[in-house]
Protein backbone atom coordinates (compact mmCIF):
# COMPACT_ATOMS: atom_id res chain seq x y z
CA UNK A 1 0.00 0.00 0.00
CA UNK A 2 1.40 3.16 -1.07
CA UNK A 3 0.58 6.97 -0.21
CA UNK A 4 0.15 8.35 -3.71
CA UNK A 5 -1.20 12.17 -4.69
CA UNK A 6 -3.05 11.96 -8.07
CA UNK A 7 -3.13 15.75 -9.74
CA UNK A 8 -5.15 16.07 -12.45
CA UNK A 9 -8.78 14.38 -12.30
CA UNK A 10 -10.28 14.70 -15.62
CA UNK A 11 -11.59 12.34 -18.73
CA UNK A 12 -7.97 9.98 -17.88
CA UNK A 13 -6.78 10.96 -14.71
CA UNK A 14 -10.27 10.24 -12.73
CA UNK A 15 -10.36 6.45 -13.59
CA UNK A 16 -6.46 5.90 -13.18
CA UNK A 17 -6.89 7.36 -9.27
CA UNK A 18 -10.05 5.34 -9.00
CA UNK A 19 -8.05 2.19 -10.04
CA UNK A 20 -5.56 3.07 -7.61
CA UNK A 21 -7.87 3.42 -4.44
CA UNK A 22 -9.30 0.41 -5.93
CA UNK A 23 -5.87 -1.77 -5.60
CA UNK A 24 -5.63 -0.69 -2.09
CA UNK A 25 -3.45 2.13 -2.10
CA UNK A 26 -4.57 5.54 -0.48
CA UNK A 27 -5.04 7.89 -3.01
CA UNK A 28 -5.44 11.82 -2.25
CA UNK A 29 -6.50 13.91 -5.21
CA UNK A 30 -6.65 17.28 -6.37
CA UNK A 31 -8.12 18.53 -9.00
CA UNK A 32 -9.19 22.58 -10.30
CA UNK A 33 -12.74 21.78 -10.57
CA UNK A 34 -13.29 20.21 -7.40
CA UNK A 35 -16.38 18.44 -7.95
CA UNK A 36 -14.15 16.22 -10.46
CA UNK A 37 -12.83 14.17 -7.26
CA UNK A 38 -16.05 12.54 -6.49
CA UNK A 39 -15.58 9.42 -8.12
CA UNK A 40 -12.06 8.91 -6.30
CA UNK A 41 -13.84 9.89 -3.15
CA UNK A 42 -16.43 7.27 -3.92
CA UNK A 43 -13.42 5.09 -4.43
CA UNK A 44 -12.25 5.07 -1.14
CA UNK A 45 -9.98 8.00 -1.72
CA UNK A 46 -9.62 11.32 -0.57
CA UNK A 47 -9.84 14.91 -1.92
CA UNK A 48 -7.40 17.85 -1.11
CA UNK A 49 -8.38 21.85 -1.47
CA UNK A 50 -4.30 22.18 -2.75
CA UNK A 51 -1.39 20.52 -4.35
CA UNK A 52 0.43 21.33 -1.40
CA UNK A 53 -2.13 19.47 0.68
CA UNK A 54 -2.21 16.56 -2.29
CA UNK A 55 1.52 15.77 -2.11
CA UNK A 56 2.00 16.08 1.81
CA UNK A 57 3.34 12.76 2.90
CA UNK A 58 3.16 11.33 -0.76
CA UNK A 59 5.43 9.06 -1.21
CA UNK A 60 4.44 8.94 -5.18
CA UNK A 61 3.17 11.67 -6.86
CA UNK A 62 1.00 11.37 -9.98
CA UNK A 63 0.31 14.28 -12.64
CA UNK A 64 -1.74 14.20 -15.25
CA UNK A 65 -3.00 17.16 -16.54
CA UNK A 66 -3.31 18.94 -20.50
CA UNK A 67 0.04 20.57 -21.73
CA UNK A 68 3.71 21.64 -20.76
CA UNK A 69 2.77 24.98 -19.10
CA UNK A 70 0.29 23.00 -16.54
CA UNK A 71 2.34 20.47 -16.36
CA UNK A 72 5.45 23.49 -15.32
CA UNK A 73 2.91 25.22 -12.98
CA UNK A 74 1.91 21.90 -11.35
CA UNK A 75 5.23 20.65 -10.54
CA UNK A 76 7.40 24.22 -9.98
CA UNK A 77 4.81 26.94 -9.61
CA UNK A 78 4.36 28.09 -5.86
CA UNK A 79 3.37 25.57 -3.39
CA UNK A 80 3.32 23.18 -6.34
CA UNK A 81 4.99 19.85 -5.80
CA UNK A 82 8.62 20.51 -5.84
CA UNK A 83 8.08 23.20 -3.06
CA UNK A 84 5.46 20.99 -1.11
CA UNK A 85 6.74 16.97 -1.64
CA UNK A 86 9.17 15.43 0.53
CA UNK A 87 12.59 14.91 -0.96
CA UNK A 88 12.67 11.39 -2.63
CA UNK A 89 9.12 11.34 -3.31
CA UNK A 90 8.75 9.54 -7.14
CA UNK A 91 6.64 12.12 -9.36
CA UNK A 92 5.21 10.27 -12.68
CA UNK A 93 4.01 12.46 -15.39
CA UNK A 94 1.01 10.77 -17.35
CA UNK A 95 0.81 14.03 -19.00
CA UNK A 96 2.07 14.29 -23.22
CA UNK A 97 3.97 17.40 -23.44
CA UNK A 98 7.01 18.32 -25.04
CA UNK A 99 10.15 16.28 -24.79
CA UNK A 100 12.42 19.06 -24.62
CA UNK A 101 9.93 20.33 -21.35
CA UNK A 102 10.25 17.11 -19.61
CA UNK A 103 13.90 16.58 -19.93
CA UNK A 104 13.96 20.18 -18.52
CA UNK A 105 11.94 18.98 -15.63
CA UNK A 106 13.44 15.95 -14.77
CA UNK A 107 16.71 18.35 -14.54
CA UNK A 108 15.02 20.55 -11.86
CA UNK A 109 13.38 17.76 -9.95
CA UNK A 110 17.06 16.04 -9.77
CA UNK A 111 18.82 18.98 -8.31
CA UNK A 112 15.70 19.07 -6.00
CA UNK A 113 15.90 15.70 -4.72
CA UNK A 114 12.80 14.34 -6.50
CA UNK A 115 12.83 11.76 -9.30
CA UNK A 116 10.53 12.17 -12.08
CA UNK A 117 9.00 10.15 -15.28
CA UNK A 118 7.28 11.29 -18.35
CA UNK A 119 5.08 8.23 -18.82
CA UNK A 120 2.26 9.62 -20.93
CA UNK A 121 -0.18 7.10 -21.91
CA UNK A 122 -2.43 5.88 -24.77
CA UNK A 123 -5.85 4.70 -25.12
CA UNK A 124 -8.17 7.20 -24.88
CA UNK A 125 -10.86 7.18 -21.83
CA UNK A 126 -11.67 3.52 -22.64
CA UNK A 127 -8.25 2.65 -21.74
CA UNK A 128 -8.22 4.41 -18.81
CA UNK A 129 -11.21 3.20 -18.02
CA UNK A 130 -10.27 -0.55 -18.38
CA UNK A 131 -6.65 0.42 -17.22
CA UNK A 132 -5.64 -1.35 -20.90
CA UNK A 133 -3.46 1.82 -21.34
CA UNK A 134 0.38 1.68 -23.23
CA UNK A 135 2.46 3.81 -21.44
CA UNK A 136 5.82 4.45 -22.34
CA UNK A 137 7.93 5.28 -19.85
CA UNK A 138 11.19 7.84 -19.92
CA UNK A 139 13.70 8.24 -17.21
CA UNK A 140 16.34 6.08 -15.32
CA UNK A 141 15.45 2.46 -15.01
CA UNK A 142 15.61 2.16 -11.09
CA UNK A 143 13.52 4.73 -10.99
CA UNK A 144 11.13 2.98 -13.83
CA UNK A 145 11.33 -0.54 -11.81
CA UNK A 146 10.13 1.62 -8.64
CA UNK A 147 7.21 2.85 -10.04
CA UNK A 148 6.31 -0.56 -12.25
CA UNK A 149 3.89 -1.62 -9.63
CA UNK A 150 1.86 1.57 -9.71
CA UNK A 151 2.21 1.55 -13.64
CA UNK A 152 1.07 -2.01 -14.33
CA UNK A 153 -2.60 -1.08 -12.35
CA UNK A 154 -3.41 1.34 -14.68
CA UNK A 155 -1.54 0.30 -17.84
CA UNK A 156 -1.75 -3.43 -20.04
CA UNK A 157 1.68 -2.18 -22.28
CA UNK A 158 3.62 -0.66 -20.12
CA UNK A 159 7.35 -0.29 -21.69
CA UNK A 160 10.91 1.56 -20.63
CA UNK A 161 11.78 3.45 -23.73
CA UNK A 162 14.62 5.25 -22.75
CA UNK A 163 15.92 8.69 -20.52
CA UNK A 164 14.17 11.15 -19.79
CA UNK A 165 12.10 12.95 -22.28
CA UNK A 166 12.17 9.42 -24.17
CA UNK A 167 8.49 8.69 -23.31
CA UNK A 168 7.16 12.27 -24.80
CA UNK A 169 9.21 11.49 -28.01
CA UNK A 170 7.85 8.13 -28.17
CA UNK A 171 4.03 9.50 -27.27
CA UNK A 172 4.52 12.12 -30.43
CA UNK A 173 5.22 9.37 -32.71
CA UNK A 174 1.96 7.24 -31.42
CA UNK A 175 -0.48 10.67 -32.00
CA UNK A 176 1.24 10.83 -35.50
CA UNK A 177 0.05 7.67 -36.21
CA UNK A 178 -3.14 7.69 -34.58
CA UNK A 179 -3.86 10.82 -36.10
CA UNK A 180 -3.01 9.46 -39.72
CA UNK A 181 -5.41 6.64 -39.11
CA UNK A 182 -8.47 8.45 -38.06
CA UNK A 183 -8.09 10.97 -40.83
CA UNK A 184 -7.92 8.14 -43.04
CA UNK A 185 -10.49 5.94 -41.74
CA UNK A 186 -12.98 9.59 -41.85
CA UNK A 187 -12.43 9.48 -45.53
CA UNK A 188 -13.49 6.29 -45.36
CA UNK A 189 -16.30 6.55 -44.16
CA UNK A 190 -17.01 9.42 -46.15
CA UNK A 191 -16.40 7.64 -49.60
CA UNK A 192 -18.59 4.53 -48.61
CA UNK A 193 -21.41 6.88 -47.87
CA UNK A 194 -21.38 8.59 -50.81
CA UNK A 195 -22.03 5.54 -52.52
CA UNK A 196 -24.76 4.12 -50.40
CA UNK A 197 -22.71 1.30 -48.98
CA UNK A 198 -23.91 -0.64 -45.71
CA UNK A 199 -21.15 1.63 -43.86
CA UNK A 200 -21.06 -0.25 -40.84
CA UNK A 201 -20.90 -4.03 -42.63
CA UNK A 202 -18.03 -2.63 -44.85
CA UNK A 203 -16.50 -1.38 -41.69
CA UNK A 204 -17.13 -4.91 -40.34
CA UNK A 205 -14.78 -6.47 -43.13
CA UNK A 206 -12.33 -3.70 -43.53
CA UNK A 207 -11.51 -4.37 -39.99
CA UNK A 208 -10.94 -8.27 -40.77
CA UNK A 209 -8.37 -7.35 -43.17
CA UNK A 210 -4.72 -5.63 -43.54
CA UNK A 211 -6.92 -2.22 -42.91
CA UNK A 212 -7.82 -3.35 -39.59
CA UNK A 213 -7.04 -1.48 -36.74
CA UNK A 214 -7.55 -0.29 -32.93
CA UNK A 215 -8.84 3.28 -34.78
CA UNK A 216 -11.18 1.40 -36.82
CA UNK A 217 -12.26 -0.90 -34.15
CA UNK A 218 -12.76 2.35 -31.39
CA UNK A 219 -13.84 5.09 -33.80
CA UNK A 220 -16.20 3.68 -36.53
CA UNK A 221 -19.56 3.49 -34.55
CA UNK A 222 -18.81 7.26 -33.67
CA UNK A 223 -18.46 8.35 -37.08
CA UNK A 224 -21.25 6.45 -38.15
CA UNK A 225 -23.37 7.34 -35.46
CA UNK A 226 -21.79 10.69 -35.31
CA UNK A 227 -21.63 10.78 -31.67
CA UNK A 228 -18.71 12.44 -30.80
CA UNK A 229 -18.71 13.00 -27.17
CA UNK A 230 -15.03 13.21 -26.10
CA UNK A 231 -12.64 10.36 -25.14
CA UNK A 232 -9.55 12.33 -26.55
CA UNK A 233 -10.43 15.77 -27.73
CA UNK A 234 -9.49 17.36 -30.76
CA UNK A 235 -8.03 20.75 -28.79
CA UNK A 236 -5.64 18.05 -27.21
CA UNK A 237 -4.45 16.50 -30.28
CA UNK A 238 -4.01 19.72 -32.00
CA UNK A 239 -1.76 20.71 -29.13
CA UNK A 240 0.13 17.07 -29.51
CA UNK A 241 0.15 17.63 -33.73
CA UNK A 242 1.91 20.63 -32.95
CA UNK A 243 4.64 18.80 -30.56
CA UNK A 244 5.04 16.23 -33.35
CA UNK A 245 5.74 19.10 -36.32
CA UNK A 246 8.21 21.02 -33.91
CA UNK A 247 10.11 18.00 -32.56
CA UNK A 248 10.65 17.05 -36.11
CA UNK A 249 12.09 20.12 -37.04
CA UNK A 250 14.41 19.95 -34.18
CA UNK A 251 15.57 17.01 -35.53
CA UNK A 252 15.46 17.66 -38.68
CA UNK A 253 13.36 14.79 -40.37
CA UNK A 254 10.34 15.75 -42.52
CA UNK A 255 6.92 14.60 -41.60
CA UNK A 256 5.27 15.13 -44.91
CA UNK A 257 1.73 13.63 -43.91
CA UNK A 258 2.08 14.62 -40.06
CA UNK A 259 2.26 18.12 -41.16
CA UNK A 260 -1.26 17.37 -43.38
CA UNK A 261 -2.88 15.99 -40.62
CA UNK A 262 -2.01 19.07 -38.07
CA UNK A 263 -3.33 21.31 -40.66
CA UNK A 264 -6.75 19.41 -41.01
CA UNK A 265 -6.90 18.85 -37.02
CA UNK A 266 -6.15 22.94 -36.69
CA UNK A 267 -9.01 22.98 -39.29
CA UNK A 268 -11.25 21.39 -37.30
CA UNK A 269 -10.38 23.51 -33.90
CA UNK A 270 -11.01 26.44 -35.79
CA UNK A 271 -14.25 25.41 -36.91
CA UNK A 272 -15.16 24.99 -33.50
CA UNK A 273 -14.85 20.86 -32.80
CA UNK A 274 -12.51 21.52 -30.59
CA UNK A 275 -14.60 20.28 -27.03
CA UNK A 276 -14.79 17.13 -29.76
CA UNK A 277 -13.80 13.40 -29.86
CA UNK A 278 -10.66 13.31 -32.59
CA UNK A 279 -12.64 10.92 -34.27
CA UNK A 280 -14.74 14.20 -35.31
CA UNK A 281 -12.16 14.91 -38.21
CA UNK A 282 -15.11 13.38 -40.20
CA UNK A 283 -16.78 16.44 -40.13
CA UNK A 284 -13.69 18.08 -41.59
CA UNK A 285 -14.09 15.85 -44.56
CA UNK A 286 -17.39 16.28 -44.81
CA UNK A 287 -17.51 19.93 -45.18
CA UNK A 288 -14.76 19.66 -47.89
CA UNK A 289 -16.41 17.31 -49.45
CA UNK A 290 -19.82 19.37 -49.56
CA UNK A 291 -21.59 17.61 -47.26
CA UNK A 292 -21.72 19.87 -44.33
CA UNK A 293 -25.12 18.85 -43.76
CA UNK A 294 -24.48 15.55 -43.45
CA UNK A 295 -22.27 16.49 -40.20
CA UNK A 296 -24.77 15.75 -37.87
Amino acid sequence: MTDIAFIGLGIMGSPMAVHLANAGHRVTGYNRTGSKTAPLVAAGGRAAGSIAEAVGGAEVICVMVPDSPDVEEVLTGAKGVFDSAAPGALVIDFSSIRPDVAVELAKQAADQGFRLLDAPVSGGEAGAVQAALSIMVGGAAADFAAARPILDVVGKTVVHVGPSGSGQTVKAANQLIVAANIQALAEAVVFLEAYGVDTAAALRVLGGGLAGSAVLEQKQDKMVSRAFAPGFRIDLHHKDMGIVTAAAREAGVVVPLGALVAQLMAAAKANGDGGLDHSALLRGVLRLSGRADEED
